[in-house]
């Protein structure tokens, strides 16, 4: 009897014992499987679009997206530089390197061109930049970092002149050298605020609107505008980490699905050239 005893003993003690391995086993797996997560602030058109359609990819690669918005051009960079987040998705590459120029603590790498936005001109007086008469005002955003691409489209048509050897990327309206028009061109507003200008401004002629404005105010920046920029456009909207996650694996991974056919056909399909993917 106490032998039978101690035989139920000694099974249920080795019972137990491999109950406990099993269930050490099971958190250890659980461990190995969880999943990385990536802090990214996006703007929500069409940046946070995007990384919506990448999450399931991303998720079965073993990496959780957790998207925040912002309206603006300024917070982004500011929680990327306290560590708010891991990552932003939002600016182009000229806009980068000025933003990090004026600010020292601004120590960050573009780890992937993502997609570019064609800026454009819209006008609800007139149907093409032919028609702007002598004196037009031409409204644009603030941001000394776009002046360039703005001149730039302009020049290319035929409305201003830039001096020889600017670089474009860079060039203000001071550095315009021939203005035949007489255009007046303004700065007068935030970027976010120029669909508002050009829906409630009377006094403008046209105004030049960044396209991921323009599109989350529902206007078609191929349909809507008067003038719209070249594909060629060195204005990559960029995924930006700091300096010391660039060879992050899970960035990595990021960088890679917004970079695979899948998505490069999403972008084209969803916004039919308003919107023009890059792979590089």
């Amino acid at each position: 009897m106490k032998a039978s005893k101690k035989l139920v003993a000694s099974l249920l003690t080795a019972s137990l014992a491999l109950g406990l391995a099993a269930c050490g086993s099971d958190d250890k797996s659980s461990s190995d499987s969880k999943e990385t997560t990536i802090k990214i602030m996006a703007s929500n058109t069409p940046h946070k679009e995007i990384l919506q359609k990448a999450e399931p990819i991303l998720e079965k690669e073993g990496v959780d997206l957790e998207i925040e918005t912002a309206q603006d051009y300024i917070i982004p960079n500011k929680a990327l530089a306290s560590g708010d987040i891991d990552a932003n998705y939002f600016q182009h590459i000229p806009y980068l390197t000025q933003q990090m120029k004026d600010n020292k603590d601004y120590d960050f790498v573009n780890v992937g061109g993502i997609h570019i936005e064609p800026i454009a001109i819209y006008s609800k007086k007139y149907k093409s930049l032919d028609e702007l008469p002598k004196g037009a005002k031409i409204i644009i955003s603030k941001s000394v970092a776009d002046q360039g691409r703005i001149l730039t489209l302009l020049e290319a048509n035929d409305l201003i002149k830039l001096k020889d050897g600017v670089d474009k990327t860079t060039a203000e309206i001071k550095d315009i050298a021939e203005n035949p028009k007489e255009l007046k061109i303004d700065p007068a507003v935030n970027a976010e605020m120029l669909v508002q200008t050009y829906n409630n401004s009377k006094d403008a002629d046209a105004v030049v609107i960044n396209s991921n404005f323009a599109i989350d105010a529902g206007l078609d920046p191929k349909k809507d505008s008067i003038a719209i920029e070249g594909d060629e456009s060195p204005y990559v909207n960029v995924i930006a980490v700091r300096k010391e996650d660039k060879d992050n694996e899970s960035i990595k991974k990021l960088v890679d699905v917004l970079h695979s056919k899948e998505i490069q056909e999403y972008i084209t399909e969803e916004w039919g050239g308003s919107v023009v993917p890059v792979s590089k």
